[in-house]
């Protein structure tokens, strides 16, 4: 008989050194069905703040708490058996000092069993990031587009249009990646931008609306099922339209609800048919 071996996790030394490699995989999930579904099929699992907006409807991820993140974080940690779960540090629990980073960090590592957290913000933060990754934090970056600072980019906008622009943020991924980084998130930047930054460090970039160049690529799930209706950026890819497929089935239920069809005999007990 025949005993099947279960896959080696996924860590971030694996992850950074895909650089220049066969491209990483990488979705969204905030709970631990979705996590169990997405497993087996992508390299990094992101617990991403986006789930304030995705999950809880807010208008931006600012809203999010460290406590939201833990919980979700730990419900994704607990179902992953393959794939690397990184998890976001909200708005707030870590931009003050490298100090309060680690806090809210070894919290958010302790409480969720995840693999590393991850962080946005370029040269400024790359002190923190250095403080963190001395400590035994793996750090994943994020640069560009970053929606915390969205008020300050003038709303959800693509990054890197001028040449002032785009060498900021060049710098920005050079300084977190030699703080320690092990992967950076580009997002939202000009597609050439991308190539560039990517080009530029020694760590993988993992694209979303940055470029086909990057050493991987992530996106909301809800996103790529057709879940998450609100608007739909121009990077995003829908994979699968189940919106409908979720209104119909409530239709349907609630037909047979108030015709009686449903419950049927075979879904009562202590009914003999």
């Amino acid at each position: 008989m025949s005993v099947a071996i279960a896959a080696k996790p996924v860590t971030t030394r694996d992850l950074r050194a895909r650089k220049g490699g066969e491209p990483i995989v990488c979705l969204t999930a905030y709970t631990a069905p979705m996590a169990r579904l997405l497993d087996a099929e992508v390299d990094l699992l992101l617990v991403g703040d986006s789930l304030g907006m995705v999950v809880y409807g807010l208008p931006t991820t600012i809203g999010v708490t460290l406590d939201m993140m833990i919980n979700h974080g730990a419900a994704v940690a607990r179902a992953a058996k393959h794939a690397c779960v990184v998890v976001d540090l909200p708005f707030g629990a870590y931009q003050e000092s490298p100090e309060q980073a680690f806090r809210a960090s070894a919290r958010v590592m302790m409480e969720t069993g995840c693999a590393a957290v991850k962080l946005e913000g370029g040269t400024e933060m790359a002190p923190t990031i250095r403080y963190l990754v001395e400590r035994g934090i793996p750090v994943c970056a994020h640069i560009g587009l970053t929606p915390q600072a969205v008020h300050a980019l003038g709303g959800f906008v693509s990054q890197g249009k001028t040449d002032a622009e785009a060498e900021k943020i060049l710098a920005d991924a050079v300084a977190v990646a030699e703080a320690g980084a092990f992967a950076v998130v580009v997002e939202g930047v000009q597609e050439t931008l991308g190539r560039r930054i990517t080009e530029a460090v020694a760590v993988p970039t993992i694209g979303i609306g940055a470029s086909p160049a990057c050493d991987g690529q992530v996106l909301v799930i809800d996103d790529v099922l057709g879940l998450f209706s609100d608007f739909k950026p121009k990077f995003v890819k829908r994979y699968a339209e189940l919106a409908p497929a979720v209104v119909e089935a409530a239709r349907a239920y609630a037909a047979e609800v108030k015709s009686r069809a449903f419950p049927a005999p075979e879904h009562c007990f202590g009914v003999k048919r």
